[in-house]
């Protein structure tokens, strides 16, 4: 999720949005009566209405963790399934709420859940009540095994070479090694964000090295604003795929990818491969737009991999793209080629959706 650069009336979040939240009822409605005729084996888009940034954890207890941005931004939830489709219908829990003053005050932003050592980590971003685009990526940690009991501690800010805009935190292994992939704003370019990688000393704290391996440099990576962020990662067919998400949060909005092969070293720029095009973006014959922010997660079946994101169901927005809340958080099966590389196809249409 990228910022403007005037700041937005947050009072206002929601108010300037009513109309075209009013439009996209009645398609929300459908969706939601396919949701009830689906199979074990399908969902219906969208998933989850108004839930943005979409996170999906599958833990080795069987079920689905899901975590998005609100778009109060005031608040982390959490849902949970034993099925894809079920996340649309799981009772939401409200894990965190911003601090009324301070630091984590305004801009609660693109959580993930990750299990890591035996316990619970949520990464997301925030900034204080008096400068709200003094946005930073935090870490909530929660030793229970059940992460809807226990207590979620603060560990704090995750600390980057500079004191600049910084958020979309992920983390994943690679080779025995957790690293830590996020969006910065990088104050040698003119860019708004772009992102970084580094090893972990643990799970708040980044250890050597931190470079950038990607930054916005392609027409379609700087419509509205030079954005690089909310980068995912996949590892399969000898190769670690990471994805971001590039331009402004309107139609412009879209997915890149990198590639890199395995065994390589993913802290060596050199390593990785950028595709020229945005792999996934607005479509008019499905009405799909401004798709990003994804991550990814695996079927039921535990082998067919499944893109998560979100996307709008209109073109046209009123006002400022991050007043308007309608994002809507979608699923899909992620395709492969026969070279080994990913196909994302196109967002598909509202309704049931394939997922095996």
């Amino acid at each position: 999720m990228n910022h403007g650069s005037a700041h937005p009336d947050r009072r206002l979040l929601l108010k300037g949005s009513l109309a075209v939240g009013a439009a996209a009822t009645g398609a929300l409605s459908a969706a939601q009566g396919s949701a009830r005729a689906a199979t074990p084996r399908t969902a219906a888009n969208p998933l989850v209405p108004h839930r943005a940034d979409p996170h999906i954890h599958r833990h080795h207890d069987g079920r689905y963790y899901f975590t998005a941005t609100a778009p109060e931004y005031d608040r982390i939830i959490l849902r949970r399934s034993r099925t894809l489709r079920g996340i649309a219908t799981a009772e939401e829990a409200v894990v965190w709420r911003r601090h009324t003053s301070g630091d984590m005050a305004a801009h609660i932003w693109a959580p993930e859940i990750h299990h890591i050592d035996g316990k619970w980590y949520i990464y997301f971003a925030s900034a204080p009540a008096h400068d709200v685009w003094k946005i930073r990526m935090w870490v909530l940690e929660n030793a229970h095994r059940d992460p809807f009991k226990g207590t979620w501690v603060e560990k704090g800010r995750i600390a980057t070479a500079w004191d600049t805009f910084s958020l979309d935190a992920t983390t994943f292994t690679y080779e025995g090694a957790r690293y830590l992939a996020w969006a910065q704003k990088d104050p040698g370019e003119d860019h708004n964000s772009a992102v970084f990688l580094s090893r972990m000393a643990d799970p708040w704290t980044l250890a050597g090295p931190q470079v950038r391996l990607t930054t916005p440099e392609y027409d379609w990576e700087c419509v509205g604003f030079k954005v690089n962020e909310g980068a995912s990662f996949l590892q399969r067919n000898g190769r670690v795929f990471m994805t971001y998400s590039a331009s402004a949060t309107d139609a412009n909005y879209c997915i890149g990818l990198l590639t890199a092969e395995a065994g390589s070293d993913l802290l060596d720029p050199r390593s990785w491969t950028k595709s020229p095009r945005p792999v996934l973006t607005s479509n008019d014959r499905t009405k799909q737009y401004g798709p990003g922010h994804n991550s990814f997660t695996v079927a039921e079946d535990g082998r067919t991999d499944v893109l998560v994101y979100h996307a709008r169901q209109y073109r046209d927005i009123v006002g400022d793209p991050l007043n308007d809340p309608n994002r809507h958080t979608r699923v899909q099966r992620l395709g492969w080629r026969t070279d080994g590389t990913p196909d994302f196809g196109v967002p598909v249409a509202d309704g049931p959706v394939s997922l095996t």
